[in-house]
């Protein structure tokens, strides 16, 4: 048999603008490409300092337990999850998303007594919503989703985590989208266990998931009567890799944490505050863009994120076809809408690497040609002169 030319791979070059991933900065994708050392190496030990230290500033708190887990922004999900729960013991799960429900499938694998408190997709929590529920159930952790990929919506969190501490429970929270392009304030809010992933807004490949711990949420491991149910996502195992024993637990995936060092040093660099600006100010442009052709957005105003904009789809256009359109003839991908907001929404990115006023005007201008193709009805060029005028209002 002849052999058959293996061909050398060649991805088209798209604009990220979709759930995620984000568009990745070339020194992030240059560290993926720099020499592989060991995973017990001086200069890999290093970086992994480095890397402890730049995600302490990026999530806002002094927690020694904080680390990148060897996995996607799910692994860091399970982290939390199984290092707090016990089997037997009781969880509440804010579920007003796909995440939400993820997150309530996983402490049930976990063997916890999960009791859901659930809201429309789209919605977020009150308060008083979630005192009834912790003050009924008395949970020893309740679950909740900062920025919920799938609908868009951004939930605050610090009167919330309050509650929650006052009943005497851990709070635990997903900050995959959220980590990087808005305020996470893991101190001060008093979050107990927190998880992200790398390829949202902090514009690095997926492969990584930032998590970290509080003294309370440390206590609560370390009180544990059984196992971890997870060996590979053991913290009290691979905390010992993380820290000053440096003991082997797993090889880590060396050039990722390469890659996710250099993302965090670039979002350090812009500075935080003016990373979360950048970030609005595009929102907020593109959202001027697209209310002059006539689309509004699947999220109340003031519970919108910043980088992740859920659009409602115009009647009688056809939602899979505009987004095939963007990729085919303009390489841009945008993503679809999830669960009940399937064909009712398009999810538009704005993170990290991928949010910036030429992204936003060229959006603008594809979206226009897609939805005129399918007959919709506006001045021609509305969308990117809207943009612009809010730009130079807001220079």
């Amino acid at each position: 048999m002849a052999d058959t030319a293996i061909p050398q791979l060649n991805p088209p070059r798209r604009i990220l603008m979709g759930p995620g991933p984000s568009d990745t900065h070339p020194r992030v994708l240059a560290a993926l490409g720099a020499p592989t050392v060991g995973h017990l190496d001086p200069y890999f030990l290093q970086v992994m300092n480095e890397t402890q230290s730049m995600l302490r500033q990026v999530f806002r708190t002094q927690n020694p337990l904080t680390l990148a887990v060897s996995g996607t922004g799910s692994a860091g999900m399970e982290t939390c999850v199984v290092n707090l729960i016990e089997p037997g013991d009781k969880m509440v799960v804010c579920v007003n998303g796909v995440f939400g429900g993820r997150m309530a499938d996983v402490a049930a694998r976990a063997g916890a007594h999960v009791t859901t408190t659930e809201q429309l997709f789209g919605e977020v929590f009150s308060p008083e919503q979630i005192s009834d529920v912790v003050h009924r159930v008395k949970p020893k952790v309740v679950g909740i989703v900062h920025a919920e990929t799938s609908t868009g919506a951004l939930q605050p969190l610090p009167e919330i985590s309050k509650i929650v501490h006052e009943a005497g429970a851990l709070l635990l929270v997903d900050t995959v989208t959220s980590l990087g392009g808005t305020a996470v304030e893991v101190d001060a809010w008093g979050l107990d266990a927190v998880y992200s992933g790398t390829q949202k807004c902090l514009s690095c490949p997926p492969g990584l998931a930032p998590v970290t711990f509080s003294p309370r949420a440390i206590a609560a491991i370390e009180a544990r009567k059984t196992k971890v149910a997870s060996w590979y996502l053991d913290m009290t195992l691979v905390r010992n890799y993380w820290g000053q024993d440096r003991a082997y637990h797993h090889t880590a995936p060396i050039n990722m944490n390469y890659a996710l060092h250099q993302a965090l040093a670039i979002a350090l660099e812009e500075g935080l505050e003016a990373r979360f600006a950048r970030h609005l100010r595009n929102h907020l442009a593109l959202k001027a863009g697209l209310a002059a052709l006539g689309l509004s957005y699947a999220v109340k105003e003031g519970q919108q994120l910043p980088m992740l904009n859920a659009v409602l789809i115009p009647a009688g256009v056809d939602d899979l076809k505009v987004r095939q359109q963007l990729l085919r003839d303009f390489g841009i991908e945008i993503g679809g809408g999830l669960g009940p907001m399937k064909g009712k929404t398009w999810r538009i990115g704005l993170m990290g690497e991928t949010s910036s006023p030429r992204n936003v005007l060229l959006l603008l201008a594809a979206l226009e040609r897609c939805l005129g193709d399918q007959g919709a009805k506006f001045a021609a060029g509305a969308g990117v002169a809207a943009a612009n005028e809010f730009y130079r209002q807001n220079a």
